[in-house]
């Protein structure tokens, strides 16, 4: 991993994220999780003040420790251990049927091989247990897509391997997880004063292990 990998991505990934658009995402899909979580991409730890109470502990799965060291002072703050498991969500390093739920937000996007990482959450989730995603992804509209597709090659590069053109629920839905709710919208309703862009089209989701 270079230095602009190692450094600027993860710092420009949180300041995107962090924004307070996204608030009533991540609260929204948080809602239900419960005792032990697996979070794939945990980043700066952006998602735990929305966590409720009754989650009892996190596997962190976190490539950049960078990022890592930005979640100290949220990790402090939280009533649960948070513990660092894996750099790789596509490998996993707990056990079979260990834990209750899974969160990824702003992963998917990323992740080399996403159903690989996807297979890998269903293995270690418990009977009825659930995976919660928020992501950005496609968007139905054939302008803001053909954009997407053009900027695709470049936002890989940029971005260390983000995509724009994958498509969230389909991921789950190849995985073999059963929807359970989802949204898809943009993050600012398209208005003669607000355009879409290739990175606004958001899919938040639960879904269930079959």
């Amino acid at each position: 991993m270079g230095w602009y990998a190692r450094e600027v991505v993860p710092r420009a990934v949180t300041l995107v994220c962090a924004t307070r658009g996204l608030h009533s995402w991540r609260a929204r899909v948080c809602q239900g999780l419960s005792g032990a979580v697996v979070e794939i991409g945990f980043g700066a730890g952006l998602n735990l003040p929305f966590y409720p109470t009754a989650v009892e502990r996190i596997y962190a799965v976190e490539p950049s420790d960078t990022s890592m060291h930005a979640a100290a002072r949220r990790v402090a703050r939280v009533p649960f251990p948070v513990q660092r498991v894996g750099l790789d969500g596509q490998s996993l390093p707990l056990d079979d049927e260990s834990c209750d739920h899974a969160l990824i937000t702003f992963t998917l996007c990323t992740v080399p091989d996403a159903a690989r990482a996807l297979a890998e959450v269903r293995r270690v989730l418990a009977p009825g247990g659930t995976v919660h995603i928020l992501e950005h992804g496609l968007s139905p509209d054939p302008r803001v897509a053909r954009w997407q597709r053009r900027l695709d090659p470049l936002e890989q590069i940029v971005a260390d391997g983000c995509h724009l053109t994958r498509e969230p629920l389909a991921l789950l839905t190849r995985a073999g997880f059963e929807l359970e709710w989802s949204v898809e919208r943009y993050l600012l309703a398209p208005t003669p004063w607000i355009a879409p862009t290739p990175w606004s089209y958001l899919t938040a989701a639960v879904a269930r292990t079959a």
